[in-house]
């Protein structure tokens, strides 16, 4: 882990997690060992004085789009909204985990529901970052047929984040998915238009296209790895950095 006292490389974050970040590989559910691990290094970054908003999706317990597909009987619109609601349960898990290690949060959901989290005001998130606090991002962006990357993206342009981190289960973007072809070439650097061009899953297009537009870069990298989270944003190489050409 980086010396807490050097200056980091970005001063506001947007972290993407997955559902599957609360889950162990395979599972669904919520494993509050994994959600106690993914903790640990939120705090480490804390530490180093990072203004940080996460995004937290909801596949490990539904996702609405595959759900869609399985019940004739659930709407399309329905089915998403309740992935909506399981980013929220993600999102409370976090909260109390992160809270007992002693890292302040604040919950905001794009759907209200007062009685368990505040609703997303742009300017009440940014005032938490500025004193010191996590901001847990929950429900997407409130609307259907919206995923919770292009969520991450939009939110990152709101906040004024200097970075979007995808936390994934793989050390950054590869030509092919590593998982079925392990001499898949990977990337260090990629272009915007290059992801795009290439149809690489990196995020959705929508997402892509908000970062490229706002110039925010994206760091993809593999969270499982001890640090690396706090690693990326101190400055070091890790991952893939996919961004406008310099």
């Amino acid at each position: 882990m980086p010396d807490s006292t050097t200056p980091p490389a970005y001063k506001r974050v947007l972290l993407k997690l997955s559902g599957e970040s609360f889950c162990r590989s395979g599972d669904g559910g919520i494993s509050m060992t994994e959600v106690a691990s993914i903790s640990a290094q939120i705090k480490q970054v804390i530490e180093s004085k990072v203004q940080l908003a996460i995004v937290v999706g909801g596949g490990n317990i539904l996702r609405g789009k595959e759900f869609a597909k399985v019940s004739a009987a659930i709407k399309q619109p329905t089915a998403h909204y309740m992935g909506m609601l399981a980013t929220v349960i993600n999102g409370l898990a976090l909260q109390d985990a992160l809270e007992n290690a002693g890292v302040p949060t604040r919950l905001q959901t794009a759907i209200r529901m007062e009685g368990v989290a505040e609703p997303f005001i742009r300017r009440r998130c940014v005032r938490h970052l500025e004193k010191g606090r996590v901001v847990i991002l929950a429900a997407g962006t409130g609307s259907p047929f919206v995923t919770t990357d292009t969520a991450a993206a939009l939110r990152a342009r709101e906040i004024e984040a200097d970075v979007v981190i995808k936390a994934t289960r793989v050390d950054g973007v590869y030509a092919e998915d590593p998982e079925k072809n392990p001499h898949a070439v990977r990337y260090s650097e990629i272009s915007f238009q290059d992801v795009l061009r290439q149809n690489l899953q990196v995020m959705d297009a929508t997402a892509i296209h908000h970062c490229m537009e706002q110039n925010i870069p994206i760091l993809v990298l593999n969270y499982r790895k001890e640090g690396n989270i706090g690693r990326a944003i101190a400055g070091e190489r890790i991952g893939t950095r996919v961004g406008n050409p310099k």
